[in-house]
C-alpha cells in the first residue's frame, strides 16, 4: 500500500505550498539527453532531497511530500508535470512517454488548489520548458515541447490576459536549464543556450562562462535557492545584492535535475 501524501508546515506567514515527490528507487534508469550516465547514490540523493525540503520550509513554504513512484525513475522532478498559475494549473503531457504516468497523482494534488486544464494529444510539453514572468510565459522550443502544446497553452491563457512567447533553445534539456528568474524583471541566463534578446529587455545576469549549467535558480519569497556546484556564478548573484541559499543537489544533477525541477510552487 502506498503511503498518503505528507504535509509539512513552514512558518505561520507562509504564502506558498511546495509540492515535492520522494526520490524513486529506480532513479538510476532516468531519462538523459545532454549528459553522460553516471551511477547515482540513492541514499545520498534522498538525503540531498530532504535538505531541499527543509530549505523550502525555512523560506516559508508548506510542503506536500508525495511518496515515491518506484517504477517512474524521473518522478522526483515534479516541475515537468504542471504549469501552475494563480488562475489555474495546466497538467502537462511530458515529451518522453515514460514520464506521462507521473501526471495523474500530481493532478489529484493540484486539484486541491487550482482549477485544472490538460494538454491533449498530440501536444507535448515539459514544465521545465515554461518560464513564467508576470503575465508572460516564455516557452522553450525543445525536443520535449512541441508547437501543438504551445498552441494549446496560448489558447488557454490568452483569455486570462497572458502572452506566450517561444524561445529557441540549443545545447540543453529545457528552457529553465538556460534561464530562470532571480527577481521580478531579473534573469539569470546562459547566453550560449538562449538569446537574451528574446526576453523583452529584462535585466540579465550572465552565468560565468566556466559554469554552463549554472542558470537554474529558484526564486522564492525573496530568496534564491541555488546549487552549491557553481561558486563563480553564485558570486555574481551575491554581487547584485541577492539573497542566495546554497543547496547541494549533486546526485540529482546526475539525472539532469536542478533546483527548479524538484518542486511545484503554488501561491496560496
Amino acid at each position: 500500500m502506498r503511503a498518503s501524501p505528507k504535509n509539512v508546515t513552514g512558518n505561520q506567514l507562509s504564502m506558498n505550498t511546495a509540492i515535492l515527490r520522494e526520490v524513486s528507487s529506480s532513479i538510476g534508469r532516468c531519462e538523459l539527453t545532454h549528459i553522460a550516465r553516471e551511477p547515482i547514490a540513492i541514499d545520498v540523493a534522498r538525503a540531498q532531497h530532504r535538505s531541499y525540503e527543509r530549505l523550502l520550509i525555512s523560506l516559508g513554504c508548506s510542503v506536500v511530500l508525495l511518496p515515491e513512484e518506484p517504477e517512474l525513475p524521473d518522478a522526483v522532478f515534479v516541475e515537468d508535470t504542471a504549469v501552475v498559475l494563480p488562475e489555474l494549473a495546466i497538467i502537462t503531457r511530458p515529451g518522453v512517454p515514460s514520464r506521462r504516468p507521473e501526471t495523474a497523482s500530481i493532478a489529484v494534488t493540484l486539484a486541491r488548489y487550482r482549477r485544472l486544464a490538460q494538454i491533449e494529444v498530440p501536444g507535448t510539453i515539459d514544465g521545465g520548458d515554461v518560464l513564467v514572468a508576470g503575465k508572460t510565459l516564455f516557452i522553450g522550443e525543445t525536443r520535449r515541447s512541441n508547437s501543438q502544446a504551445i498552441e494549446q497553452v496560448t489558447g488557454l491563457l490568452h483569455p486570462l490576459g497572458y502572452a506566450v512567447r517561444t524561445v529557441p533553445v540549443n545545447g540543453c534539456l529545457h528552457l529553465k536549464s538556460a534561464v530562470t528568474l532571480c527577481g521580478p524583471d531579473l534573469l539569470l541566463v546562459n547566453p550560449a543556450w538562449v538569446d537574451p534578446a528574446r526576453f523583452g529587455g529584462r535585466s540579465i545576469i550572465e552565468v560565468d562562462p566556466a559554469e554552463s549549467h549554472a542558470a537554474n535558480a529558484l526564486l522564492l519569497n525573496g530568496g534564491i535557492i541555488y546549487p552549491a556546484a557553481f561558486p563563480r556564478t553564485r558570486k555574481l548573484l551575491r554581487a547584485r545584492g541577492l539573497n542566495v541559499h546554497d543547496i547541494d543537489l549533486s546526485e540529482l544533477a546526475k539525472a539532469e535535475g536542478a533546483v527548479t525541477c524538484c518542486s511545484l510552487i503554488v501561491e496560496t
